[in-house]
């Protein structure tokens, strides 16, 4: 199962992220500090929200979502769990035992982090029709790189000519069986 959390760094509840650092730093200096940065941010009448693409963020996002790791671990006992920000995957064996934990997630999310699952970005399918998670299709034996992810690619290649732009991508490539797709780019450095 593949899921999205609806409009995440825009929804990050203030006061809930407090409470989440006060639970785990024990500073009252260093709680103070972070309660400036993150009141620094405010995407409208509601003290929610945190800049995408800050460093604090990225940091602040993992602390805030830490109970929601702990619950699928711990309460649900799910095994296969991956997470990055708010995107994250869910092995099970079945089509029924995914159902029955989307309900229970979508519960704890509202009620504990003030979030919701973008539900049109969640994705119940077999692990032979692949799983897309972070720009990459990953099937049992190997990966490969989503399809928007390679367009997006090219065209921005296709509008920077730029080496360090290439050597990035190159890199990025060798995660995944891309070998044709790399030697592509390496064409064009010649």
């Amino acid at each position: 199962m593949e899921c999205d959390i609806r409009k995440f760094f825009a929804s990050i509840d203030h006061e809930v992220l407090i409470s989440a650092l006060e639970k785990h730093i024990k500073d009252e200096d260093v709680v103070w500090l972070h309660e400036k940065v993150i009141g620094s941010f405010n995407s409208g009448i509601e003290c929610k929200g945190l800049p995408l693409g800050n460093l604090t963020s990225q940091l602040l996002v993992n602390i805030y979502m830490n109970e929601f790791d702990q619950y699928i671990k711990q309460e649900l006992r799910v095994r296969y769990y991956i997470r990055y920000a708010d995107d994250f995957v869910i092995l099970q064996n079945t089509k029924i035992e995914l159902e029955g934990l989307l309900f229970k997630i979508n519960l704890f999310l509202n009620n504990n982090l003030k979030l919701s699952l973008h539900l049109s970005k969640v994705h119940i399918k077999t692990i032979s029709s692949g799983v897309d998670f972070l720009g990459w299709m990953h099937f049992p034996n190997h990966r490969v790189l989503r399809t928007s992810t390679k367009r997006r690619m090219f065209k921005n290649l296709k509008e920077n000519d730029n080496f360090k732009i290439k050597q990035s991508y190159i890199g990025l490539l060798k995660h995944g069986n891309a070998y044709k797709l790399r030697k592509q780019i390496i064409g064009t450095m010649l």
